[in-house]
């Protein structure tokens, strides 16, 4: 994805307390337009805190922000006008259907009657929910109703979307459609802030990861850097003859080698580049493998290499 020299959000210096609680303690972001950027840490981090003063909510004790090239303390209603908001549970009136949640937002959007009629249609399709449309919210799955939340916050056409753990409790299915639907609207042009404990999915979607714990970022980068700053990625060998498995291992004297399952374990992070070289030497040597497997540091894995602890979450979608 391609991102401007003007990021859609700039914050400095953040910083929030309540009382002697500190919250937030100099927090810096810099959020590249048309792109998802996934703020992870564990419940207390001060992820929510900071979806909460970056879209207006609440105002910090320091720092600067300037959101779209707005500034937040001076021009408010300005940030408020591009920005959209999906926090960790559902804003929808479960009384109401789901056109009809839809309805309203178009009518506080002040949309006239035929294009509110237009954009209803337009969201149901988008987000699966026309077979839907006439039934009550409170008939409608998790997963549904995580939808229709976001078709809401979309009726305001903003250029960035605030997703607050947008996937907490849903089933694997439904949290792999929510995430096509984040993919198709980065595609589209809209920037994504993700706040998740999921490690899967900041993975999965994320241009950046910033990782935050105890108020402060410990580390920044995409999710392959991250993983880089941990040691234990490898490439596993398995033989089929034990002559060949001895011929590899003494290729790699820092290689592990497993004689029980003919194995062995390589150091390596995994990049394209140190994967050829180790296949061009065997290649070179001759040496025959039945198989091979590369094997990376996941994200809770850096977290816990850098913070101490897991995340409390770790699941696969």
């Amino acid at each position: 994805m391609t991102t401007t020299t003007s990021p859609m959000v700039e914050a400095t210096g953040l910083r929030k307390a309540y009382r002697k609680q500190v919250v937030l303690d100099g927090v810096d972001l810099r959020v590249a337009e048309a792109t998802v950027f996934a703020l992870l840490g564990p419940n207390g981090a001060g992820k929510t805190t900071t979806v909460q003063i970056l879209s207006t909510l609440i105002p910090p004790d320091g720092g600067t922000v300037r959101v779209a090239g707005h500034d937040l303390a001076a021009e408010p209603d300005r940030v408020r006008a591009v920005i959209g908001v999906t926090g960790q549970f559902s804003a929808v009136d479960a009384l109401l259907t789901g056109a009809e949640n839809l309805r309203l937002m178009t009518d506080l959007r002040h949309l006239g009657r035929i294009e509110g009629r237009r954009v209803v249609d337009d969201l149901l399709a988008r987000f699966d929910l026309t077979d839907a449309a006439d039934k009550p919210v409170a008939a409608y799955s998790g997963g549904m109703k995580r939808r229709l939340d976001l078709a809401m916050t979309l009726v305001g056409r903003p250029r960035l979307i605030f997703l607050d753990e947008p996937t907490a409790g849903l089933d694997p299915r439904s949290r792999r459609a929510m995430w096509q639907i984040v993919r198709e609207l980065v595609a589209e042009g809209t920037t994504v802030f993700l706040t998740t404990q999921y490690l899967e999915e900041a993975d999965h979607l994320a241009d950046r990861v910033a990782l935050l714990d105890g108020g402060r970022l410990v580390a920044e980068g995409s999710p392959a850097e991250l993983k880089r700053l941990v040691p234990g990625g490898h490439v596993r060998l398995h033989f089929t003859d034990p002559a060949q498995l001895a011929a590899a291992a003494g290729l790699f004297p820092a290689a592990t080698r497993h004689d029980d399952d003919l194995t062995l374990r390589v150091p390596g992070d995994g990049g394209v580049s140190g994967v050829k070289a180790l296949l061009d030497r065997l290649d070179a040597a001759g040496v025959a493998v039945e198989s091979m497997s590369l094997h990376t540091p996941d994200l809770d894995d850096v977290f816990l290499a850098l913070t101490g602890h897991r995340t409390e979450e770790k699941v696969t979608a």
